[in-house]
């Protein structure tokens, strides 16, 4: 049995205790100072039996196999038949006499007796199992309602959950593709012009992918291993964009024991060379990253040229890296973008 299964038997059990319990305190208040009696005999266990059987039946047959299959009328004559069954049995009224029978005096000497009326055998009206009755068929009602609501949240978040994993594993697939894609295109470059630093680029190159077909495969890395693949995508585009271009990439804080999403930053680093570098202007780009105990800070900067729209500023690299913030960091995460003063900066904080 696993453990919900045993926490429901004895949240069932102590339910059953204490409805007992309250039934058998009403009985003896009404008749206080009476003798203790067997809880044992076949009126009680007739009581005993009579509303499980009733609780059950209705929780785990008639509900199920009747109400929720929408045989309405066939419900209701069930109900109906259980009314009258716990009418005609009275299994409260048979445990009333029993304690009433159990409180006699016993009779006097065989001398000493007058004439005394036989006992009453006047039909009663058992009210109160009509009312335990209706208590434990609504209880039951309810907790059936209880478990198929709660039945219907868990499928929907289940469903929910399963949906942001496809999507997010959507948006991961074009990361990497998008990145190498784009790297490859610069080596390329570098080998046509027949440049010194075309075998480092093709070393370094090695260790991005080495990066993005194992490490990027989890959920979280160490935020070392991404720093290592930022340097040497920095270093690929310092050889392509030249002295024109100015890249400060500065690293601060205890980054060693911090895990991130991979290739997060990526996203926005590589959107800067591309959007933030020009043949003819020089232009800066400013990469800060540190971390404390709680929060890494993210921050990235690029000159504001004109010819560019903010779509196309944008990138598509970078609106998928929004989308993977929401899916995995949603409330742990802040971020900031700001095109101003002739620069276009992105301000990320994270709570990994």
């Amino acid at each position: 049995m696993t453990r919900s299964g045993i926490f429901g038997f004895f949240l069932h059990l102590t339910g059953w205790v204490f409805f007992y319990s309250m039934v058998l305190a009403f009985i003896s208040a009404d008749q206080p100072g009476r003798e203790p009696v067997s809880l044992f005999g076949p009126d009680f266990l007739l009581f005993y039996f009579v509303f499980p059987f009733i609780f059950y039946c209705n929780l785990f047959a008639l509900i199920p196999g009747l109400f929720h299959k929408k045989y309405y009328v066939l419900y209701f004559l069930c109900f109906v038949l259980f009314f009258f069954l716990v009418f005609w049995l009275k299994p409260f009224d048979h445990i009333m006499r029993h304690s009433e029978m159990n409180q006699r005096p016993p009779p006097p000497p065989l001398g000493d007796r007058k004439f005394m009326p036989p006992p009453s055998r006047q039909q009663r009206f058992d009210i109160m199992s009509t009312i335990l009755f209706l208590m434990v068929w609504l209880f039951s009602s309810a907790i059936y309602v209880f478990q198929q609501w709660r039945s219907s949240e868990q499928r929907a978040f289940q469903a929910e959950a399963d949906k942001a994993i496809a999507e997010l594993s959507f948006l991961k697939a074009q990361v990497n593709p998008h990145f190498l894609f784009n790297t490859l295109n610069n080596i390329y470059s570098l080998a046509v012009t027949k440049s010194e630093h075309t075998a480092a680029s093709i070393m370094k190159l090695s260790n991005i992918m080495r990066y993005v077909t194992d490490g990027a495969r989890e959920d979280v890395v160490l935020l070392t291993e991404e720093i290592e693949c930022m340097r040497d995508y920095i270093d690929l585009q310092r050889v392509r964009t030249g002295s024109n271009t100015e890249v400060i990439f500065d690293v601060s804080g205890d980054v060693s024991q911090k895990q991130v999403a991979p290739l997060l930053f990526m996203s926005f680093i590589e959107n800067a060379f591309k959007y933030g570098v020009s043949n003819h202007e020089p232009s800066t780009i400013v990469i800060r990253l540190s971390a404390d105990v709680k929060t890494i800070h993210f921050k990235i900067r690029n000159k504001l040229f004109e010819t560019k729209s903010t779509m196309e500023r944008t990138g598509i690299g970078q609106a998928n890296a929004l989308q993977r913030l929401e899916r995995l960091y949603h409330n742990r995460h802040s971020i900031e973008i700001t095109a101003k003063d002739g620069f276009y900066t992105v301000q990320l904080t994270l709570q990994p």
